[in-house]
């Protein structure tokens, strides 16, 4: 059973502690095949600014021969709104190899998003029926809207949803929904209703340092403790698709 790459990692291009060659190198002597930089998007407290990502790939580019790992340029870009928008251009998501989501306590919104949206979700320790669905109707709207290839952290900073209807959405897209290496904030409850659609995983450090970069061991506790299938797992001994 080999991970066969790390497809959540953040830089100093952010608030990660480490450079993209830094991940690379650690990626490499850790026996990875491939690795992800997907820096927050703009609207988080920390994010990349306009420009960054040529820069960062040009950073690739000038260490493409230097390591065995095929490196990936990609963005975690925030939900900000109960519409499904999102920090991030449809045209800059082309130019990209993949596309992180996730919501975010930390993130600029328009202020009827902040009192509606965001706020509710951070005060309230245990969430409304109307807060669940409104929670999923943003994200099953950002994964119509816009291209979306992996769900980071589905339930994290009280934003939870109903995981067997986005898992039954992200299984007919082709879309990953993240097993994250910080946070795994899933019930046995979660995982059955998404065991029972045809929904793939991925297992992803969000590494913020060089030393975090292709580690998870909580997401394999988790496979071993909910008895799920490897075959649903899709960087273990395979390498995923993304949209």
């Amino acid at each position: 059973m080999k991970l066969t790459g790390d497809f959540h990692t953040h830089t100093t291009y952010t608030h990660g502690t480490s450079t993209i060659e830094e991940n690379v190198r650690q990626a490499e002597n850790l026996g990875l095949e491939y690795l992800a930089i997907t820096e927050h998007s703009y609207n988080s407290i920390y994010h990349i600014k306009h420009g960054d990502l040529d820069k960062m790939r040009q950073d690739i580019a000038d260490i493409k021969d230097k390591y065995q790992v095929k490196v990936l340029l990609g963005i975690e870009a925030n939900l900000i709104s109960s519409k499904g928008d999102i920090d991030i251009s449809d045209e800059e998501l082309k130019s990209l190899d993949l596309v992180v989501l996730g919501f975010h306590k930390m993130t600029k919104v328009k202020p009827c998003e902040w009192f509606g949206f965001v706020l509710p979700n951070i005060l309230r320790k245990k969430p409304t029926k109307k807060q669940i669905e409104r929670n999923t109707n943003a994200y099953l709207q950002a994964i119509e809207k816009h291209r979306i290839s992996i769900i980071a952290h589905l339930n994290y900073a009280g934003c939870y949803v109903d995981c067997g209807k986005i898992a039954s959405v992200c299984a007919k897209k082709g879309i990953y929904i993240e097993l994250n290496g910080k946070r795994i904030n899933f019930s046995r409850q979660d995982f059955e209703a998404m065991l029972k659609t045809d929904v793939k995983f991925i297992i992803d450090s969000d590494a913020h340092d060089v030393d975090s970069v292709g580690k998870n061991h909580r997401a394999f506790n988790l496979i071993e403790k909910y008895k799920i299938p490897l075959d649903r797992i899709a960087n273990l001994d395979s390498v995923p698709k993304f949209n």
